[in-house]
């Protein structure tokens, strides 16, 4: 009885009251840890919440400012593009001006070049280096310039366009790009945490590919728009010197033209004179043949009609000289008509005024065939220039292109 008071395996209620009081100071201690420790939870979760707000917003305020950023370099490479472009038009347009006035130097040259061709046909004194040929070396000299001048500004052209078209390639490709950037980033701006299709990225964090640094992307644009500008402004003076070269060349062709024109107008007036001139001679030259014609056959006559007496003349004396003896008498009869005789034979014998006649109208012939050879050097060089020439010129126009 007294073993079953005393079992050792039973506490003492001091024990248990210490044991008790442990618990509830155990429990006490841990829910005071806890409490703080919500307590800091709920700390720290409002500070995270805080910061991812505030964090999302400079986000989101960058981006915006980005937008701006990439909308105000847009609309600078829009600006640049449509100006280039409009410049490049205006370019194209003066190449085909350009085009258009190398074609149309073609036919003066050709006929300036026909001009002194035909005029080596001429013959005799009127090949002569005449001011209408000084005139025509000129016109195909200065068409000559003006073509290798044309030619020269149409390759500058040429290069002018390529310049631009590679400016405004450039342009369009920094624009491509700065619409898909815009895009993006409008897309990202537009993302809320509500969105439905935000999703985890593991990768998001990787910087894969080129980056650039903001100032590098100033740059780039920038230099697309100081190129773009230069280019634009080179086309403004080649555009200047273009209109110039078309305005001074027309009038270079023109005047050169005219100066020709006037040439062969003065030198048709100055032959038409002469060969006017020369016919003028020519019939003084015909008139003065059939004088001198009808003074040989004056002459000649004279000269016929001397016949008769002298055969008189000398009947007698051969008849006379037949008297018998004393009869034979050298009397003032037979000395009459041996002076008669010797009268007339001397006239008869004195022919330089028929031959002097007659060299004078062989003179004149050759003087007649010379004026009409001469007359018709006149009328060759007259149809050269008045009738191939001139009227091959009459076709030359010279526009403003």
């Amino acid at each position: 009885m007294a073993k079953l008071l005393q079992d050792p395996s039973k506490l003492h209620p001091s024990e248990w009251h210490t044991a008790n009081r442990m618990q509830r100071a155990t429990t006490e201690s841990q829910k005071s840890r806890s409490e703080c420790m919500i307590a800091e939870s709920w700390r720290l979760v409002d500070e995270i919440e805080k910061t991812t707000q505030k964090t999302q917003s400079d986000v989101n305020k960058k981006l915006e400012q980005r937008l701006e950023e990439i909308k105000f370099w847009k609309q600078e490479l829009d600006n640049k593009l449509e100006q280039i472009v409009h410049e490049t038009e205006t370019l194209l347009t003066l190449k085909n001006r350009l085009e258009r006035a190398l074609e149309g130097c073609k036919e003066p040259l050709v006929i300036a070049q026909k001009c002194l061709l035909y005029r080596q046909r001429r013959v005799g004194i009127d090949l002569v280096h005449d001011e209408v040929e000084q005139e025509l070396v000129k016109e195909a000299e200065v068409v000559q310039g003006i073509i290798a001048l044309l030619g020269r500004t149409l390759e500058q052209t040429n290069e002018q366009i390529r310049q631009n078209r590679s400016a405004k390639y450039n342009l369009e490709m920094d624009l491509k790009d700065k619409f898909t950037a815009l895009t993006i980033d409008d897309y990202c701006a537009s993302l809320t945490n509500d969105t439905p299709q935000i999703i985890y990225s593991d990768n998001a964090m990787k910087l894969e590919g080129n980056f650039v640094s903001p100032e590098d992307w100033i740059d780039f644009s920038n230099i697309n728009v100081e190129k773009a500008d230069k280019q634009r402004n080179n086309s403004l003076a080649l555009k200047a010197v273009i209109d110039g070269i078309l305005s001074q060349t027309a009038n270079d062709m023109r005047r050169q033209c005219e100066m020709v024109n006037m040439a062969f107008r003065n030198r048709v007036k100055e032959v038409k004179d002469a060969k006017h001139k020369l016919e003028m001679l020519l019939a003084m030259v015909m008139d003065e043949i059939a004088a001198q014609e009808k003074n040989i056959a004056a002459l000649k006559k004279a000269i016929a009609d001397k016949e008769g007496p002298i055969k008189v003349a000398q009947t007698r004396l051969e008849a006379r000289n037949h008297r018998p003896n004393v009869e034979l008498c050298f009397d003032t009869v037979h000395s009459s008509l041996m002076t008669e005789v010797q009268e007339i034979t001397k006239n008869i014998q004195r022919q330089d005024a028929l031959a002097q006649a007659q060299t004078e109208l062989k003179a004149l012939s050759h003087r007649q065939l010379s004026l009409e050879e001469e007359i018709k050097v006149k009328e060759n060089t007259l149809y050269i220039d008045e009738v191939l020439c001139m009227q091959m010129r009459e076709s030359v126009c010279i526009n403003n292109y």
